[in-house]
């Protein structure tokens, strides 16, 4: 008579590879990896179309700011032709959204999900580095770029592109805003004015936001049905919001500007 505990052994040693691969895929889809990912390859393609003599790439850095927030912006390029702020956005599906819409939708197949509209989240990067550079708002290009299998199914502003596209746009720009001194100057204070790159940074910049949102949120009470409003994390896009927590049977959520 074969021992149970030899054949669950036996059992584990055979299903093995399959819990791996498992997990590899669920972990290939977090919002965490697909954000990576899309990370990787906007600085895949800076350096494969984009000359770095013209165009200096600063990646992933984190700012304090006057007023004691933080934020964190994962592409910036410095060029004799002004400062390219890049948003990242991976995604799958049909996008639809507007300039001024403070929310866009992402429909992958019958499922539709909502999230802040970049060119606001952009907005919020020149401006925090308008303030660390002390340079003019008219030094800063805002380029978002997506980067998943996607397609715009509404007329979007010519700096939101998709896939490499936005190095032509980049490239587009000719005139030239910043002389030799400006940009060694901006280079400077943005490795000076950097927080270090760390888990903890990543965990105060976390914990900067909630405390933001909760002084702007009313994140106490659902105005629909009553039940107490949670912080969660969209699963397609990785965004943040505040959802009922009576869901599925209440659908209220605020989104996080």
């Amino acid at each position: 008579m074969l021992d149970t505990s030899t054949l669950l052994s036996t059992m584990f040693f055979n299903a093995w590879p399959f819990f791996l691969i498992a997990f590899i895929v669920l972990f290939l889809k977090s919002p965490f990896m697909k954000g990576k990912i899309g990370e990787g390859l906007v600085n895949f393609t800076n350096s494969a179309t984009l000359d770095e003599a013209i165009y200096t790439p600063v990646k992933n850095i984190t700012l304090s700011l006057s007023d004691g927030s933080t934020t964190q912006i994962d592409h910036i390029l410095v060029s004799k032709y002004g400062i390219f702020v890049i948003e990242t956005k991976n995604m799958k599906g049909w996008i639809f959204g507007g300039e001024h819409q403070k929310q866009w939708m992402q429909q992958n197949f019958k499922q539709k999900h909502q999230f802040q509209n970049p060119l606001h989240q952009n907005y919020r990067h020149t401006k925090a580095l308008e303030e660390v550079l002390g340079l003019s708002a008219s030094a800063f290009i805002s380029v978002v770029a997506f980067v998943g299998d996607c397609e715009f199914k509404t007329p979007m502003p010519s700096n939101v592109l998709r896939g490499i596209s936005y190095s032509s746009y980049i490239r587009s720009f000719t005139q030239e805003k910043l002389d030799p001194l400006q940009i060694r100057q901006a280079l400077n204070k943005l490795q000076s004015k950097r927080l270090e790159q760390s888990f903890q940074t990543d965990r105060g910049h976390v914990a900067n936001l909630k405390e933001r949102f909760n002084q702007s949120v009313d994140t106490n009470n659902c105005p629909k049905c009553g039940g107490s409003m949670v912080l969660r994390q969209n699963r397609n896009n990785g965004n943040s919001f505040y959802g009922c927590s009576n869901y599925p049977k209440c659908r209220h959520t605020v989104p996080i500007a």
